[in-house]
C-alpha cells in the first residue's frame, strides 16, 4: 500500500494539501457526466444488453470473482455472454490491434492479468480496449454472444448500460470519504443511489440503504450476500491439491493486487499457516528477481493470487501455488439479479 493510499484509510490531515486537485477532479468528472446526462454527448448503445460490474473507489473490491460468478449465472439462465475490459497492463506497442480478443492461451503481457484470468476461468470471449464502446461492439459481433459484461467501466459514461452493479470493499468501505486524490473515491458516495445493485464484499445493501457511508456501516451485519471462499490450492506446475484445515507447511504470500490484506485473511481462514507477506503494487509485472529475497525452508511454499499466477507461469517453481477464490452469493442476491436480468431485451 502506497503512502497516499494509507493516508486515505487512516484520516491523515496532510491530504488536505491536495484539495485544489480534488476540486479540479470533481469539476472535470461532473462536467463529463453532466454532458452525457444532458445529451450534449451521446452514449453509444450496443445491440446487446450490457451489465457493468464496477466500483466507485480505487483498488480491489472483488470484481473479478463476481464477474466469473455472473458469467456462470448468465449461462445457467440460457444466455451466451462475453466480457469486455480495459486490459490494464497490456502492451499496446506489440501484438494484435485493438479491440483485442483474449483467450486461455494468450500472453498476459499482451492482455493484462485480469482479462487473462477471466478468459482462463470462464472460457467465454474476453475483449480488451481502452474504449469500452469499441470493445462492446466487437464482442457483440462474436457468433452467439447475446449479452456483454463490462469488467469495470462504471465511469466510462460513453458506454450505455442496462444494469449497474457496484462492489464495495466491506473492510475498507470509502476510506476518508473524499474524491481523488484526497481520498479513494472516483465518484461521490451519492452515486450509489442511481445504480441497480450495491454489493458489499462480505455484505449486500439494496439501493434504499446505500445513501451514505454511515448507513452502509450501520447495516453491514444485516446483509451477508457476497463473500469470497477458497477450497483448494493449485500448483503452478502440477495438479490441484486439497487445501486442508490442518495444513502445517509454512506459507509465504505474494501479491500484486489492490487489497492484499483481504487475500491474507482469505488464506488464513482457509487454514494456511502464513509466516510472511510480500506485497507489490497492483498489476505488478512479476519477474524471477521479485522472488530472490524470499527465504524458503525445505517444506515451505509460496502462495499467490490467480491474477498474479498467470504472470509467473513461465518461471514458476515446484513449490509455488495459486489460491483461487470464488464468489459465494446468497440466494436473495442471486434471485434479485436473476429477476433484473430476465427483464432485459435479448435479440435472438
Amino acid at each position: 500500500m502506497s503512502g497516499l493510499e494509507a493516508a486515505w484509510y487512516s484520516n491523515k490531515r496532510w491530504v488536505w494539501l491536495l484539495l485544489p486537485l480534488t476540486v479540479l477532479f470533481w469539476l472535470v468528472s461532473n462536467l463529463r457526466r453532466g454532458l452525457f446526462k444532458l445529451g450534449v454527448k451521446k452514449q453509444i448503445t450496443a445491440n446487446v444488453p450490457v451489465i457493468v460490474v464496477g466500483n466507485i473507489t480505487v483498488g480491489g473490491t472483488g470484481k473479478t470473482p463476481f464477474v466469473i460468478y455472473l458469467v456462470k449465472l448468465l449461462q445457467r439462465l440460457g444466455y451466451t455472454p462475453a466480457i469486455v475490459s480495459r486490459g490494464y497492463g497490456a502492451n499496446t506497442k506489440i501484438g494484435p490491434s485493438f479491440p483485442r480478443l483474449v483467450n486461455a492461451i494468450s500472453d498476459p503481457s499482451l492482455t493484462g492479468d485480469e482479462p487473462n484470468l477471466l478468459a482462463l476461468r470462464t472460457g467465454v470471449p474476453v475483449v480488451i480496449d481502452s474504449d469500452r464502446t469499441k470493445a462492446v461492439k466487437y464482442a457483440s459481433q462474436i457468433s452467439g454472444v447475446n449479452i456483454v459484461i463490462s469488467d469495470d467501466g462504471l465511469q466510462h459514461y460513453k458506454m450505455a448500460r442496462d444494469i449497474e452493479v457496484v462492489l464495495v470493499d466491506g473492510a475498507r468501505y470509502f476510506g476518508n470519504g473524499y474524491l481523488l486524490p484526497m481520498g479513494p473515491l472516483r465518484e461521490p458516495i451519492s452515486r450509489l443511489e442511481s445504480v441497480d445493485f450495491t454489493v458489499v464484499n462480505s455484505g449486500f445493501l439494496s439501493k434504499s440503504k446505500s445513501k451514505s457511508k454511515s448507513s452502509l456501516q450501520s447495516d453491514e451485519n444485516k446483509f451477508i450476500d457476497y463473500q469470497l471462499g477458497a477450497t483448494s490450492l493449485i500448483k503452478l506446475k502440477g495438479k490441484t491439491v486439497s487445501l486442508l484445515k490442518d495444513e502445517t507447511r509454512n506459507v509465504h504470500l505474494i501479491s500484486g493486487i489492490g487489497n492484499p490484506e483481504r487475500f491474507k485473511k482469505t488464506a488464513q481462514k482457509s487454514g494456511l499457516k502464513v509466516v510472511s507477506e510480500h506485497w507489490f503494487p497492483d498489476h505488478h509485472n512479476f519477474t524471477e528477481a521479485d522472488f530472490k529475497s524470499i527465504k524458503l525452508q525445505d517444506n515451505d511454499i509460496i502462495v499467490m493470487t490467480e491474477k498474479d499466477a498467470v504472470k509467473c507461469m513461465k518461471f514458476a517453481q515446484a513449490n509455488w501455488y495459486a489460491l483461487p477464490v470464488d464468489a459465494v452469493i446468497s440466494d436473495s442476491l442471486e434471485r434479485n439479479l436473476t429477476d433484473q436480468i430476465k427483464k432485459l431485451k435479448i435479440t435472438e
